[in-house]
């Protein structure tokens, strides 16, 4: 990481190393400059924002339906639990065919259901390839708040739900006055581990777009490999030095707020 970060104030050329002068922030500035740097950004809040309340809301409702025991339990388990289980950059190759023009499931599906009239580019539409990278994003990360969730709500006694039932109160009511107050620690934690983790997972994207079509489906860290490959690691650690700093900061202002709401 010192390395990483020695490098972001150098003119570090991987396909010429006999010169890496010192540049100050020459690469930040170049960075910051960058024509793609606020697509960048504004991709990466989508990003993030975009996988991570979806995420959050089917986990949370997959999790109280696995919570009680029912037949069949143990399998339906497995089956929500199994793409955690597979890297998601064999995620994103799955959805890249799901989501290919000519031969995707997806669009025979609607096509077969009336929804389109033609196959749809998915992936070389600027417009559509966003959406489609974060709906595998979605699908891929649902399990995680799943795991987590479920396992908090098993601390949750029930003689605490049943005294409420007898006083009157509905589900509804459990829910949001006795069931999440009692988790939201280790809701807030989940949610901060998930920002870290889709803000810094790029496998997805590199699997089914690689950045692509014109950029619209970069992220930072998407936008850094691509340097990397370049050869330019002086631009490309002076990105993870952006990242690393922003995610301090977002921590520090995350964590600060969660222990005010929790007094």
């Amino acid at each position: 990481m010192l390395q990483g970060a020695r490098m972001a104030f150098l003119d570090w050329n991987l396909w010429d190393l006999t010169s890496t002068p010192f540049v100050g922030f020459g690469n930040f500035t170049t960075v910051i400059n960058d024509p793609v740097f606020p697509t960048v950004v504004a991709n990466s809040v989508l990003w993030v924002v975009g996988s991570l309340v979806p995420q959050f809301l089917i986990g949370f409702a997959i999790a109280l339906g696995l919570r009680k025991r029912f037949r069949f339990r143990g399998v339906y388990q497995a089956l929500v639990f199994f793409p955690w289980a597979v890297s998601g950059f064999l995620i994103g190759l799955l959805f890249r065919w799901m989501f290919n023009a000519e031969f995707g499931v997806i669009n025979d599906l609607l096509m077969k259901v009336g929804v389109i009239d033609a196959p749809v580019p998915w992936l070389a539409d600027p417009s559509l390839a966003m959406l489609s990278v974060i709906v595998a994003n979605i699908w891929y990360g649902v399990t995680f708040f799943a795991i987590m969730i479920l396992a908090a709500l098993q601390s949750v006694p029930d003689e605490i739900l049943e005294a409420a039932s007898l006083d009157g109160a509905g589900k509804a009511r459990q829910l949001f006055s006795i069931i999440i107050p009692y988790i939201s620690i280790t809701l807030y934690l989940t949610v901060l581990l998930r920002v870290i983790w889709i803000f810094n997972f790029p496998d997805i994207i590199y699997a089914m777009t690689g950045g692509g079509p014109a950029n619209q489906t970069h992220i930072i860290t998407t936008w850094m490999i691509n340097y990397t490959q370049q050869g330019n690691y002086g631009l490309a650690s002076a990105i993870g030095l952006f990242v690393v700093a922003f995610l301090f900061v977002f921590c520090a202002f995350y964590l600060v707020a969660m222990r005010r709401s929790s007094r």
